[in-house]
């Protein structure tokens, strides 16, 4: 298989609609494949989509292949699900998890190759990659929106690292101030549309991005006298940077990302919200009654209502409010006392 001939690749947006469903009536005569980028953005289209490809079923070259990519969107016809077989990529949970994954996205080899002050560098910058991924699990204390960073991101970044300790190898120096920029203002900036986001991003990679990184710097931001501590190791190979991470780096806590250990609260509450909701949504639900009709949720309700009204006996148990406020001394009478009377009624 040729790709310059028989792999056609289209970015969703808009007017490449017409693209699209021109290389696919050339891709399903032919056996070409066919690649449709962020097809979230143009949902009217996969409407049609899923038509083109039921009267394609059953005349289709036995070499026709669709794929689609997509960020995670309601808006994907069910139908056009069904037919795909789905794959997931998104980051693991965790900042060790996210370290380790984003190291290891760098070749073995070609890493060891680079000098001991790269080494170093391309170390801080797993660490900056995953607190960015992994403040987003805060919510809105974490950032004001949600951003889309990737290891595209990391992979870009190093590439441009490279480039300028190349330039720069005679002076001896690293150009943090140029890092910084292209770090923070373009690659992971570019993502950033809060001005308070940004500030944030500039801040952070001024405290990480400096000369002290090569000596050993603590690497969580605002950790003095809080027994927890992240240094930055001497330059090391491939495999003990790996171990490193797994050995040294404490365990999950947001005073990594220079946060109070409060703000762990709404997140955990929101994932427990979240789990117990799935778990609902899961039970089998029950069949309506004999008119095949009725809310059953409702009906166990109103069933458990009537249950307690016969049980309690409410008419007959009723607190005597006038009697309770008697007994209290009105000269004395505080707010709990008030409470407590506004709780009888």
């Amino acid at each position: 298989m040729d790709p310059n001939k028989t792999l056609h690749t289209i970015a969703l947006g808009q007017g490449q609609d017409v693209v699209a469903l021109e290389k696919l009536s050339i891709g399903h005569k032919e056996g070409h494949w066919v690649m449709l980028q962020n097809v979230h953005l143009m949902p009217g289209f996969l409407v049609e989509l899923e038509k083109k490809l039921d009267e394609y079923a059953g005349s289709s070259h036995q070499n026709f292949r669709l794929f689609l990519s997509s960020d995670p969107s309601a808006g994907i016809p069910i139908g056009l699900l069904e037919k795909s077989i789905k794959l997931t990529n998104e980051p693991p949970m965790g900042l060790k998890a996210n370290m380790q994954r984003a190291f290891s996205f760098f070749d073995k080899e070609a890493f060891e190759d680079n000098d001991t002050k790269i080494k170093t560098v391309l170390f801080g910058l797993c660490y900056f990659h995953s607190v960015m991924l992994e403040r987003r699990k805060f919510g809105p204390k974490g950032w004001n929106m949600f951003y889309p960073f990737s290891i595209g991101d990391l992979r870009d970044s190093a590439i441009v690292l490279s480039n300028y300790m190349t330039t720069n190898a005679a002076s001896g120096k690293i150009p943090w101030d140029d890092l910084k920029y292209l770090f923070g203002e373009i690659m992971y900036g570019g993502h950033i549309v809060d001005d308070r986001d940004r500030r944030f991003c500039k801040a952070f990679l001024d405290n990480l991005m400096q000369d002290s990184l090569l000596d050993e710097a603590e690497m969580f931001p605002y950790i003095e006298g809080k027994n927890v501590s992240f240094r930055c190791p001497p330059a090391l190979t491939y495999d003990k940077y790996l171990e490193y991470m797994e050995s040294d780096l404490p365990g999950e806590t947001p005073l990594a990302f220079g946060m109070h250990p409060n703000a762990e609260i709404d997140f955990r509450t929101n994932q427990c919200n979240q789990l117990f909701q799935t778990l609902v949504e899961l039970q089998p639900k029950d069949s309506g009654a004999g008119d095949g009709g009725g809310n059953p949720r409702n009906d166990k309700i109103m069933e458990f209502i009537g249950r307690c009204n016969d049980e309690v006996q409410l008419d007959t148990n009723r607190i005597n409010i006038e009697e309770v406020a008697g007994k209290l001394n009105e000269e004395n009478r505080g707010p709990y006392q008030n409470v407590f009377l506004q709780e009888c009624e």
